[in-house]
């Protein structure tokens, strides 16, 4: 009964841990945001954002990633 709640709780502490530490660094990596195709309008009031190609090359570099990881 306990065994998948503790499993559950180190896979958690895991994910809050590598979350943390994405935050810390991601501001600390100049190109993450302000790659060409990114989106941003600024009109007087108000400023849209949305970083497409730095989405798409994340999910790419996730997907070798987790693909290599889970590979048996």
């Amino acid at each position: 009964m306990y065994t998948w709640l503790s499993k559950m709780l180190v896979l958690t502490g895991i994910f809050i841990t590598l979350l943390g530490l994405a935050v810390w660094l991601v501001p600390k990596i100049p190109w993450l945001g302000k790659l060409p195709g990114d989106i941003r309008y600024q009109g007087e009031r108000v400023t849209f954002y949305f970083p497409v190609v730095t989405c798409l090359v994340l999910s790419v570099l996730l997907t070798i990633l987790l693909n290599l990881l889970m590979r048996r």
